[in-house]
C-alpha cells in the first residue's frame, strides 16, 4: 500500500472543502482529466463522481464513489479506472502546528493492477500521489491560507 504525507498551510476544514466539491476532482487527482457528473449526494457514502481518465483521444469514462466521509478527519473512496482496476484511496487529515498533515494511502483492490508486484506499484503510486497532494495543497491553501506573524505584519 502506497502512503504519502504532506504538511499543508491550512486548517483540515479547508482540505475537506476541496474534497466535498466533486467538480474539483480532476484539479487535484493525477490522471483524472474531466468531470462528467457529480451525484447530488456527493460526498456522502455511496455517492459517485463520474469522471474520465487519460488524455484525448484515449479517454476512459469511469467513477469514484465515497465509502466513508468523516470531515474534517477521514475520507475513503473507491476509485475505478477500468480496464486497469479499482483502488481504495484513504485520506486522513489532522491538525499540525498552524496547518495540518494530510496522508493519502492507495491500494489496488481489484483488476489487472492487483497483479503488478507491490514494489513496482508502490513506486508509481508514491510518485503520482506526491503530485496529487501537491495539487490538493494548492487548492486547499488557496481557499483558506493560514495567517502567519509575517503575514499580519505586512498588512
Amino acid at each position: 500500500m502506497s502512503r504519502n504525507v504532506r504538511r499543508m498551510n491550512c486548517r483540515p476544514e479547508a482540505v475537506f472543502r476541496v474534497l466535498e466539491d466533486g467538480w474539483l476532482y480532476p484539479s487535484w487527482v493525477v490522471g483524472a482529466s474531466r468531470m462528467r457528473d457529480v451525484a447530488a449526494a456527493w460526498p456522502q457514502p455511496g455517492a459517485k463522481l463520474h469522471h474520465s481518465v487519460g488524455v484525448w483521444p484515449a479517454l476512459l469514462d469511469d467513477t469514484t464513489s465515497t465509502a466513508t466521509w468523516d470531515p474534517p478527519r477521514h475520507m475513503v473512496m473507491t476509485a475505478r479506472g477500468w480496464p486497469i482496476g479499482e483502488a481504495r484511496v484513504t485520506i486522513d487529515v489532522r491538525p499540525f502546528g498552524g496547518g495540518c498533515l494530510v496522508r493519502i494511502q492507495e491500494e489496488e483492490v481489484s483488476g489487472p493492477a492487483k497483479v503488478i508486484p507491490r514494489i513496482v506499484s508502490d513506486v508509481l503510486l508514491q510518485w503520482r500521489n506526491a503530485e496529487t497532494l501537491h495539487r490538493l495543497a494548492y487548492l486547499a491553501e488557496g481557499l483558506a491560507p493560514v495567517n502567519t506573524a509575517s503575514d499580519s505584519e505586512n498588512t
